[in-house]
């Protein structure tokens, strides 16, 4: 039983050897693959079937640049912002990689292994909606076809769910084979 009388004891606490982890480890890697950007991934394959069947401007791919307007602001993140969420993300990470790795805190590894593929899932998603906000402009302003500026559109976030899938893959492999070290190294916890 670890003691709770400061802030070190909290943090040595057991992660890798309870169920709670592991629930919250796959319970947010099967959530993440469930949109792209906020947009449900149904939108994008109904749209992706629309697209390949020739419909041109069906109500389906309309539905999709519809649900990119609404969500696509959410993404924007300006120079400033985007600087202030890399420097606290940067400090978060890397503290949690000196006390998990460097001082063989396991609570501080474990969120560790949770954080840094979520991190690298924000700045992908941060890139996609930067790629697509100008596709979906150059629609809205009758410059690019709809039907083309959808095809682009899909075509990007059906690479993004497919990147999102791996990094997935990967992220709970290696939470798991660096949870399974673990917990051979420090069968009792410390």
């Amino acid at each position: 039983m670890p003691q709770f009388d400061s802030l070190i004891g909290l943090l040595d606490s057991r992660s890798f050897g309870t169920v709670w982890y592991w629930l919250v480890v796959l319970g947010t890697w099967s959530l993440t693959g469930r949109s792209v950007i906020g947009v449900p991934a149904e939108i994008v394959s109904r749209a992706r079937t629309a697209i390949q069947a020739n419909e041109g401007e069906s109500p389906l791919v309309l539905h999709l640049l519809d649900w990119l307007s609404l969500v696509l602001p959410r993404w924007h993140l300006g120079r400033r912002e985007g600087a202030c969420v890399l420097a606290v993300t940067g400090f978060v990470l890397t503290s949690l990689a000196i006390m998990g790795f460097g001082y063989g805190l396991e609570l501080a590894l474990a969120a560790f292994l949770l954080l840094l593929p979520l991190a690298i899932l924000f700045w992908l998603r941060i890139a996609l909606a930067r790629r697509l906000a100008p596709l979906l402009e150059a629609a809205e302003r009758g410059a690019t076809p709809v039907p083309d500026a959808a095809a682009e559109a899909v075509r990007r976030m059906v690479v993004h769910r497919r990147l999102v899938t791996v990094l997935s893959m990967v992220a709970v492999a290696v939470t798991a084979m660096l949870g399974a070290l673990w917990s051979v190294v420090h069968p009792y916890g410390f």
